[in-house]
């Protein structure tokens, strides 16, 4: 009991999930594990978000809550009791926006009532009151092709809220809109929410943005990838309503970057990183080509060094991704990343301060020590036509690469080779085959 001898008000726990490991089957039939051993519990009258970088299961355990996804171990309870189907309690708002374009606003909303089981009337006096909390009430007969995308995700929000869930789902809602739509779209979710006397009583959100949490969320659970676990969860007491330029918030959001580029770029030596690279076939962050000569170039115009967060901000772009493209940058030897530092490497500046035919020398010496590319350079090589289809490459990836979208792996790769001028691949007949005068004999240098 408090120093004061009053007891705290009791938590009401209203979805609790245990010990919850999930896995996919791959094409080749080996399993990869995106969750492993998450516990999490939503507690009535909180919002809570899921953080971390692409590929941690995010989207997979707002399912698994959801009943969507039954987890191969552990458990779901909701109210006390094993959830074993649909969650009855939620209600999910969409990245895409979801709408049926051959239905009305007020249309889109009431067939959701339908499915729920409520008659008529009930139905169209629920769609109404969403639309209004919302402010989208003038839109009922307007089809979703006559709304900005804002509007879109405001329907959406809307049919959500008609059917009064305690708990909101979230799935990045706001990643589709422009940011003074976003920044407006969250300031009149929490309104909605800190209104007590009607649900949603919680609401728990996947977002990529630190900000965009900090600034909704009470408890921010950061999740590390390969496989989806709980890192850290960051209690957030800032008071509401809460201001993107106050010290505080800034505090905050920093004390996040660094939890996050802490665990996903921790220090490695470069000799270290470059062996790790020659010995192993690596996964290839989604970076294209552009995005990484941008980022090198970038740092050339700031003496060769910027702050990782200072990246982002002056890019516009998403931390999850401005990792990305640093640790592809890294994987071919052009950047550092001490702390959180990004410095170009004596191979970057080479780079950036050669001619476009000597950059795409350098690139293709860079990609041919990774082991992927050489694997699948010597492979096409052995092909009397000097070419391959792509279901094989994606053979081969799969088999270095068991637990990675081979897919995306793929379209990864032909960027950078192409780039490098070290493989060319034709869209219409599915063939990859090397470019002119590439060939085994053309070894990168060590």
């Amino acid at each position: 009991m408090p120093a004061n001898g009053v007891a705290a008000p009791a938590v009401e726990t209203l979805c609790d999930i245990r010990e919850v490991t999930h896995d996919f089957v791959m094409p080749d039939g080996t399993r990869r594990t995106v969750l492993q051993d998450i516990n999490l519990a939503v507690q009535k009258g909180e919002v809570i978000a899921l953080l971390g970088p692409s590929g941690c299961g995010k989207s997979t355990l707002l399912r698994v809550l959801a009943g969507l996804i039954h987890p191969a171990q552990g458990e779901v309870i909701y109210h006390g009791a094993p959830l074993t189907g649909l969650n009855p309690g939620v209600a999910i708002v969409f990245q895409s926006f979801a709408l049926y374009p051959w239905l009305t606003v007020i249309e889109n909303l009431k067939v959701v009532q339908v499915a729920a089981g409520h008659p008529e009337a009930m139905a169209a006096e629920r769609a109404q009151k969403a639309l209004k909390l919302v402010g989208l009430a003038g839109f009922a007969e307007a089809y979703p092709r006559e709304l900005s995308g804002g509007m879109k995700q405001r329907v959406g929000i809307a049919r959500a809220l008609s059917v009064e869930p305690e708990i909101l789902l979230m799935d990045e809602p706001f990643s589709q809109v422009d940011a003074l739509t976003a920044e407006s779209l969250r300031a009149e979710v929490i309104d909605i929410f800190l209104v007590k006397d009607r649900n949603p009583a919680s609401i728990l959100m996947v977002s990529h943005d630190i900000s965009e949490v900090v600034y909704m969320a009470d408890r921010i659970v950061v999740l590390a990838a390969d496989p989806g676990r709980i890192l850290k969860v960051v209690v957030n007491n800032l008071p509401r309503p809460r201001d993107y330029r106050s010290a505080e918030f800034l505090r905050l959001t920093e004390e996040i970057h660094d939890i996050i580029t802490g665990h996903e770029m921790a220090d490695l030596p470069a000799a270290a990183g470059a062996a790790a690279a020659m010995l192993s076939a690596e996964p290839l962050p989604e970076a294209t080509s552009s995005e990484m000569v941008g980022l090198i170039e970038y740092l050339d115009a700031r003496g060769g060094k910027d702050d990782l967060f200072r990246i982002a901000t002056d890019t516009g772009r998403e931390f999850g991704q401005v990792i990305a493209i640093v640790k592809a940058c890294e994987m071919l030897n052009f950047v550092e990343s001490p702390r959180r530092q990004v410095q170009l490497s004596p191979d970057g500046i080479r780079f950036v301060h050669a001619r476009q035919e000597a950059r795409q020398a350098i690139w293709r010496d860079q990609l041919l020590k990774l082991r992927l590319f050489r694997e699948i350079r010597d492979a096409i090589e052995r092909q009397p036509e000097k070419s391959l289809e792509r279901d094989l490459i994606l053979e081969l990836i799969v088999q270095h690469l068991p637990f990675e979208n081979y897919e995306h792996i793929f379209e990864t790769m032909v960027r950078w080779a192409r780039f490098g001028d070290l493989l060319a691949y034709d869209e219409n007949t599915q063939q990859l085959s090397l470019q002119e005068g590439v060939g085994q004999s053309q070894e990168p240098a060590r």
